[in-house]
Protein backbone atom coordinates (compact mmCIF):
# COMPACT_ATOMS: atom_id res chain seq x y z
CA UNK A 1 0.00 0.00 0.00
CA UNK A 2 3.10 2.51 0.83
CA UNK A 3 4.21 1.88 -3.11
CA UNK A 4 0.96 3.29 -4.40
CA UNK A 5 1.15 6.08 -2.06
CA UNK A 6 4.13 7.39 -2.83
CA UNK A 7 4.51 7.27 -6.35
CA UNK A 8 2.05 9.73 -6.90
CA UNK A 9 3.69 11.65 -4.81
CA UNK A 10 7.17 11.52 -6.44
CA UNK A 11 5.24 12.33 -9.57
CA UNK A 12 3.36 15.79 -7.97
CA UNK A 13 7.21 16.58 -6.51
CA UNK A 14 8.28 16.24 -9.84
CA UNK A 15 5.81 18.50 -11.80
CA UNK A 16 6.39 21.35 -8.89
CA UNK A 17 10.34 21.55 -9.85
CA UNK A 18 9.41 21.54 -13.91
CA UNK A 19 7.02 24.03 -12.76
CA UNK A 20 9.34 26.18 -11.18
CA UNK A 21 12.25 25.48 -14.02
CA UNK A 22 9.96 26.52 -16.28
CA UNK A 23 9.09 29.83 -14.41
CA UNK A 24 12.49 30.78 -14.14
CA UNK A 25 13.65 30.03 -17.46
CA UNK A 26 10.70 32.28 -18.81
CA UNK A 27 12.06 35.19 -16.12
CA UNK A 28 15.23 34.67 -17.57
CA UNK A 29 13.51 34.90 -20.92
CA UNK A 30 11.93 37.97 -20.05
CA UNK A 31 14.54 40.15 -18.16
CA UNK A 32 17.28 39.18 -20.47
CA UNK A 33 16.07 39.04 -23.78
CA UNK A 34 13.86 42.33 -23.88
CA UNK A 35 14.23 45.60 -25.69
CA UNK A 36 15.19 47.37 -22.29
CA UNK A 37 17.40 45.27 -21.01
CA UNK A 38 19.85 44.67 -24.55
CA UNK A 39 19.60 48.63 -24.65
CA UNK A 40 21.16 49.31 -21.44
CA UNK A 41 23.52 46.14 -22.10
CA UNK A 42 24.91 48.10 -24.97
CA UNK A 43 24.88 51.28 -23.31
CA UNK A 44 26.86 49.68 -20.38
CA UNK A 45 28.93 47.81 -22.88
CA UNK A 46 30.00 50.78 -25.29
CA UNK A 47 30.40 52.89 -22.00
CA UNK A 48 32.81 49.99 -20.78
CA UNK A 49 34.74 49.68 -24.56
CA UNK A 50 35.61 53.81 -24.36
CA UNK A 51 36.24 53.63 -21.00
CA UNK A 52 39.07 50.96 -21.78
CA UNK A 53 40.11 52.85 -25.08
CA UNK A 54 40.95 55.89 -22.99
CA UNK A 55 42.92 53.57 -20.12
CA UNK A 56 44.60 52.00 -22.67
CA UNK A 57 45.73 54.89 -24.52
CA UNK A 58 46.95 56.11 -21.54
CA UNK A 59 49.00 53.80 -20.40
CA UNK A 60 50.69 53.52 -23.79
CA UNK A 61 51.87 57.25 -23.42
CA UNK A 62 53.47 55.86 -20.37
CA UNK A 63 55.11 53.16 -21.51
CA UNK A 64 55.81 55.20 -24.65
CA UNK A 65 57.76 57.70 -21.67
CA UNK A 66 59.68 54.26 -20.24
CA UNK A 67 61.00 53.39 -23.37
CA UNK A 68 62.80 56.19 -24.44
CA UNK A 69 63.96 56.30 -21.24
CA UNK A 70 65.44 53.16 -21.37
CA UNK A 71 66.58 53.74 -25.34
CA UNK A 72 68.36 56.75 -24.00
CA UNK A 73 70.04 55.27 -20.38
CA UNK A 74 73.22 53.92 -21.30
CA UNK A 75 73.30 51.93 -17.61
CA UNK A 76 72.08 47.99 -18.52
CA UNK A 77 70.52 47.70 -15.38
CA UNK A 78 68.02 51.40 -16.18
CA UNK A 79 67.86 49.79 -19.05
CA UNK A 80 66.09 46.02 -17.88
CA UNK A 81 64.00 48.17 -15.18
CA UNK A 82 62.33 50.23 -17.76
CA UNK A 83 61.85 47.66 -20.02
CA UNK A 84 60.15 45.64 -17.54
CA UNK A 85 58.22 48.57 -16.84
CA UNK A 86 57.18 48.79 -19.91
CA UNK A 87 56.24 45.02 -19.90
CA UNK A 88 53.73 45.08 -17.06
CA UNK A 89 52.23 48.48 -18.37
CA UNK A 90 51.37 46.84 -21.83
CA UNK A 91 50.18 43.81 -19.89
CA UNK A 92 48.60 45.79 -17.67
CA UNK A 93 45.89 47.04 -20.67
CA UNK A 94 44.56 43.78 -21.77
CA UNK A 95 43.72 43.30 -17.83
CA UNK A 96 42.34 46.32 -17.25
CA UNK A 97 39.93 46.23 -20.15
CA UNK A 98 38.90 43.41 -19.38
CA UNK A 99 38.36 44.29 -15.96
CA UNK A 100 35.99 47.06 -17.50
CA UNK A 101 34.13 44.99 -19.50
CA UNK A 102 33.24 42.85 -16.34
CA UNK A 103 32.25 45.72 -13.99
CA UNK A 104 30.06 46.81 -17.40
CA UNK A 105 27.94 43.28 -17.21
CA UNK A 106 27.71 43.75 -13.27
CA UNK A 107 26.40 47.67 -13.66
CA UNK A 108 23.60 46.03 -16.23
CA UNK A 109 22.71 43.45 -14.06
CA UNK A 110 22.18 45.78 -11.12
CA UNK A 111 20.10 48.62 -13.57
CA UNK A 112 17.87 45.58 -14.49
CA UNK A 113 17.76 42.96 -12.27
CA UNK A 114 17.08 45.22 -8.60
CA UNK A 115 14.04 43.07 -7.72
CA UNK A 116 15.05 39.82 -9.54
CA UNK A 117 14.24 36.45 -7.98
CA UNK A 118 17.23 34.19 -6.69
CA UNK A 119 15.79 31.05 -8.85
CA UNK A 120 16.35 33.75 -11.91
CA UNK A 121 19.74 34.60 -10.83
CA UNK A 122 21.08 30.86 -10.57
CA UNK A 123 19.90 30.15 -13.93
CA UNK A 124 21.35 33.22 -15.16
CA UNK A 125 24.37 32.24 -13.06
CA UNK A 126 24.45 28.33 -14.62
CA UNK A 127 23.97 29.55 -17.74
CA UNK A 128 26.31 32.33 -18.35
CA UNK A 129 28.86 29.32 -16.67
CA UNK A 130 27.71 27.36 -19.50
CA UNK A 131 28.76 29.76 -22.19
CA UNK A 132 31.85 31.22 -20.79
CA UNK A 133 32.80 27.82 -20.33
CA UNK A 134 32.61 26.73 -24.17
CA UNK A 135 32.95 29.66 -25.40
CA UNK A 136 35.83 30.84 -23.66
CA UNK A 137 37.70 27.44 -22.76
CA UNK A 138 40.26 28.33 -25.71
CA UNK A 139 40.74 32.07 -24.26
CA UNK A 140 41.51 31.29 -20.64
CA UNK A 141 44.12 29.01 -21.58
CA UNK A 142 45.15 31.42 -23.58
CA UNK A 143 45.32 34.03 -20.41
CA UNK A 144 46.85 31.25 -18.09
CA UNK A 145 49.57 30.64 -20.75
CA UNK A 146 49.94 34.31 -20.88
CA UNK A 147 50.04 34.75 -16.66
CA UNK A 148 52.64 31.94 -16.66
CA UNK A 149 54.93 33.24 -19.07
CA UNK A 150 54.49 36.91 -17.35
CA UNK A 151 54.89 35.34 -13.68
CA UNK A 152 58.34 33.49 -14.80
CA UNK A 153 60.00 36.42 -16.84
CA UNK A 154 60.38 34.77 -20.70
CA UNK A 155 61.24 37.68 -22.31
CA UNK A 156 60.25 41.34 -21.97
CA UNK A 157 59.07 44.14 -24.46
CA UNK A 158 62.07 45.13 -26.97
CA UNK A 159 63.51 41.57 -26.76
CA UNK A 160 65.02 39.80 -29.64
CA UNK A 161 63.22 36.26 -29.97
CA UNK A 162 63.22 33.34 -31.78
CA UNK A 163 60.09 30.95 -31.27
CA UNK A 164 60.77 26.92 -32.31
CA UNK A 165 57.05 26.68 -32.91
CA UNK A 166 55.74 28.29 -34.90
CA UNK A 167 59.33 29.59 -36.10
CA UNK A 168 59.37 33.23 -35.94
CA UNK A 169 62.23 35.30 -35.28
CA UNK A 170 61.90 39.16 -34.23
CA UNK A 171 61.29 42.02 -31.89
CA UNK A 172 58.95 41.68 -29.03
CA UNK A 173 56.64 44.67 -29.75
CA UNK A 174 53.28 44.15 -27.53
CA UNK A 175 51.98 41.20 -24.93
CA UNK A 176 49.05 40.28 -24.06
CA UNK A 177 47.50 37.81 -21.82
CA UNK A 178 46.43 36.26 -24.26
CA UNK A 179 49.15 36.60 -27.52
CA UNK A 180 52.10 38.04 -28.21
CA UNK A 181 52.92 40.34 -31.19
CA UNK A 182 56.13 40.03 -32.47
CA UNK A 183 57.92 42.39 -35.56
CA UNK A 184 60.33 40.05 -38.04
CA UNK A 185 62.74 40.61 -39.72
CA UNK A 186 61.58 41.35 -42.55
CA UNK A 187 59.25 43.64 -41.03
CA UNK A 188 56.07 41.62 -41.08
CA UNK A 189 53.96 42.08 -37.83
CA UNK A 190 53.34 38.31 -36.32
CA UNK A 191 50.84 37.65 -34.38
CA UNK A 192 51.74 34.24 -31.96
CA UNK A 193 48.91 33.13 -29.45
CA UNK A 194 50.77 32.47 -25.83
CA UNK A 195 49.93 28.78 -25.76
CA UNK A 196 51.36 28.05 -29.03
CA UNK A 197 54.98 28.98 -27.50
CA UNK A 198 56.89 26.04 -27.33
CA UNK A 199 60.11 26.95 -26.49
CA UNK A 200 61.66 30.90 -27.19
CA UNK A 201 65.00 31.81 -27.63
CA UNK A 202 66.30 35.29 -26.07
CA UNK A 203 69.27 37.35 -27.67
CA UNK A 204 71.54 38.13 -24.96
CA UNK A 205 71.74 41.96 -25.23
CA UNK A 206 70.09 42.03 -28.72
CA UNK A 207 73.33 40.33 -30.66
CA UNK A 208 74.88 37.32 -31.33
CA UNK A 209 78.65 36.74 -30.52
CA UNK A 210 80.45 34.95 -33.22
CA UNK A 211 83.97 34.06 -33.29
CA UNK A 212 86.09 33.67 -36.42
CA UNK A 213 89.87 31.19 -36.02
CA UNK A 214 91.68 32.28 -38.77
CA UNK A 215 95.11 29.92 -39.33
CA UNK A 216 97.68 32.13 -41.05
CA UNK A 217 101.60 31.92 -41.56
CA UNK A 218 102.02 35.78 -41.73
CA UNK A 219 99.88 37.67 -38.05
CA UNK A 220 100.40 40.89 -39.13
CA UNK A 221 98.72 40.31 -43.10
CA UNK A 222 96.23 37.89 -41.37
CA UNK A 223 95.13 40.90 -39.00
CA UNK A 224 94.87 43.51 -41.90
CA UNK A 225 92.82 40.59 -44.05
CA UNK A 226 90.41 41.00 -41.17
CA UNK A 227 90.21 44.94 -41.88
CA UNK A 228 89.73 44.45 -45.22
CA UNK A 229 87.06 42.07 -44.39
CA UNK A 230 84.93 44.55 -42.16
CA UNK A 231 85.51 46.80 -44.98
CA UNK A 232 83.38 44.05 -47.38
CA UNK A 233 80.60 43.11 -45.08
CA UNK A 234 77.11 44.84 -44.43
CA UNK A 235 76.99 46.95 -41.11
CA UNK A 236 74.48 48.39 -39.31
CA UNK A 237 72.13 47.63 -36.42
CA UNK A 238 70.26 45.36 -37.70
CA UNK A 239 73.18 43.56 -39.61
CA UNK A 240 76.81 44.08 -38.67
CA UNK A 241 76.28 45.31 -35.16
CA UNK A 242 80.37 45.66 -34.28
CA UNK A 243 82.75 44.17 -36.76
CA UNK A 244 85.49 41.89 -36.62
CA UNK A 245 88.17 42.76 -34.32
CA UNK A 246 91.10 40.69 -33.02
CA UNK A 247 90.85 39.36 -29.73
CA UNK A 248 93.97 36.37 -29.30
CA UNK A 249 97.41 35.61 -31.55
CA UNK A 250 99.33 32.95 -30.18
CA UNK A 251 101.76 30.99 -32.07
CA UNK A 252 101.06 27.54 -32.79
CA UNK A 253 104.32 25.88 -34.63
CA UNK A 254 107.27 28.23 -36.44
CA UNK A 255 105.30 29.15 -39.58
CA UNK A 256 101.65 28.27 -37.58
CA UNK A 257 99.66 31.54 -36.11
CA UNK A 258 96.22 31.26 -34.51
CA UNK A 259 94.27 34.48 -34.96
CA UNK A 260 90.89 34.76 -32.84
CA UNK A 261 88.44 37.85 -34.36
CA UNK A 262 85.09 38.28 -32.93
CA UNK A 263 81.99 39.98 -34.30
CA UNK A 264 78.18 40.98 -32.87
CA UNK A 265 75.16 40.70 -35.49
CA UNK A 266 71.63 41.08 -35.05
CA UNK A 267 69.59 37.96 -34.54
CA UNK A 268 68.77 36.10 -37.55
CA UNK A 269 71.79 37.77 -39.23
CA UNK A 270 74.54 35.19 -38.09
CA UNK A 271 75.16 34.52 -42.00
CA UNK A 272 77.39 37.59 -42.36
CA UNK A 273 79.79 36.13 -40.19
CA UNK A 274 79.34 32.38 -40.52
CA UNK A 275 78.76 32.24 -44.21
CA UNK A 276 79.68 35.55 -46.04
CA UNK A 277 83.06 36.38 -44.37
CA UNK A 278 84.60 33.29 -44.58
CA UNK A 279 84.17 33.58 -47.95
CA UNK A 280 85.58 36.82 -48.31
CA UNK A 281 88.52 35.44 -46.09
CA UNK A 282 88.97 32.74 -49.01
CA UNK A 283 88.56 35.38 -51.90
CA UNK A 284 90.87 37.64 -50.43
CA UNK A 285 93.61 35.07 -49.73
CA UNK A 286 93.42 33.32 -53.55
CA UNK A 287 93.63 36.40 -55.38
CA UNK A 288 96.78 37.85 -52.66
CA UNK A 289 99.98 37.76 -54.09
CA UNK A 290 101.37 35.89 -51.15
CA UNK A 291 98.27 33.72 -49.57
CA UNK A 292 99.02 33.52 -45.85
CA UNK A 293 95.49 31.03 -44.38
CA UNK A 294 97.25 27.84 -44.12
CA UNK A 295 93.35 26.57 -44.05
CA UNK A 296 90.42 27.66 -44.25
CA UNK A 297 89.09 30.02 -41.50
CA UNK A 298 86.24 28.57 -39.26
CA UNK A 299 82.95 30.13 -37.48
CA UNK A 300 81.81 29.10 -33.96
CA UNK A 301 79.55 31.12 -31.41
CA UNK A 302 81.73 33.06 -28.89
CA UNK A 303 79.30 34.16 -25.53
CA UNK A 304 81.28 34.38 -23.17
CA UNK A 305 78.62 32.94 -20.29
CA UNK A 306 78.28 30.19 -22.35
CA UNK A 307 81.94 29.22 -22.74
CA UNK A 308 82.29 29.85 -19.36
CA UNK A 309 79.91 27.22 -17.63
CA UNK A 310 81.21 25.25 -20.58
CA UNK A 311 84.31 24.85 -19.29
CA UNK A 312 83.18 24.80 -15.56
CA UNK A 313 81.59 21.14 -16.57
CA UNK A 314 84.32 19.90 -18.63
CA UNK A 315 86.65 20.96 -15.85
CA UNK A 316 84.22 18.98 -13.16
CA UNK A 317 83.54 15.59 -15.33
CA UNK A 318 87.69 15.84 -15.85
CA UNK A 319 88.29 15.43 -12.16
CA UNK A 320 89.21 12.16 -10.86
CA UNK A 321 86.89 10.09 -8.94
CA UNK A 322 87.70 8.59 -5.74
CA UNK A 323 87.65 4.67 -6.49
CA UNK A 324 85.64 2.54 -3.53
CA UNK A 325 86.76 -0.77 -3.27
CA UNK A 326 83.22 -2.34 -1.90
CA UNK A 327 85.30 -5.74 -0.68
CA UNK A 328 86.68 -2.96 1.73
CA UNK A 329 84.00 -1.47 3.02
CA UNK A 330 81.93 -4.83 3.01
CA UNK A 331 85.29 -6.42 5.56
CA UNK A 332 84.91 -3.01 7.77
CA UNK A 333 80.72 -3.24 8.07
CA UNK A 334 81.05 -7.23 8.59
CA UNK A 335 84.40 -6.81 11.25
CA UNK A 336 83.08 -7.78 14.72
CA UNK A 337 83.52 -4.70 17.61
CA UNK A 338 85.54 -5.52 20.85
CA UNK A 339 83.68 -4.28 23.72
CA UNK A 340 86.11 -3.77 26.84
CA UNK A 341 84.32 -4.73 30.11
CA UNK A 342 84.88 -0.89 32.01
CA UNK A 343 84.03 -2.61 35.35
CA UNK A 344 87.05 -5.15 35.40
CA UNK A 345 89.99 -3.90 37.76
CA UNK A 346 93.14 -3.29 35.10
CA UNK A 347 96.19 -4.99 35.50
CA UNK A 348 98.98 -2.97 36.55
CA UNK A 349 101.84 -2.02 33.76
CA UNK A 350 104.65 -3.63 34.20
CA UNK A 351 107.66 -1.35 35.17
CA UNK A 352 110.70 -0.89 33.45
CA UNK A 353 113.99 -2.27 34.97
CA UNK A 354 116.42 -0.11 35.20
CA UNK A 355 119.86 -1.28 34.70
Amino acid sequence: MRYHISIPMFYAQTTIDLAKTKSALEQIRDNLFNTHSLAILAVCLVAGAVAGWLLAWLLRKVAGLAARRADASRNLVTVNRMRRIETWIILSVAILRMGLLIFALYIWWILTHEGGQANALIGASALMAVVIGGVLGPLLRDFAFGAGMMAEHWFGVGDLISIDFPNVQGVVERITLRSTRIRSLNGEVVWVANQTMNGVRVAKKGVRRTAIDIFASDPDAAERMVGRVNMLLPGGLSLLVSPLEVVDVSQRDAHIWHITAVGETAPGREWILEKSALEVFKKLDEKSKKPVLIVDPVSRYADIDMERQLARAVRNARKKRQRISYRQAVDTLTRPIIIQDLTAPSKPRPKNKQP
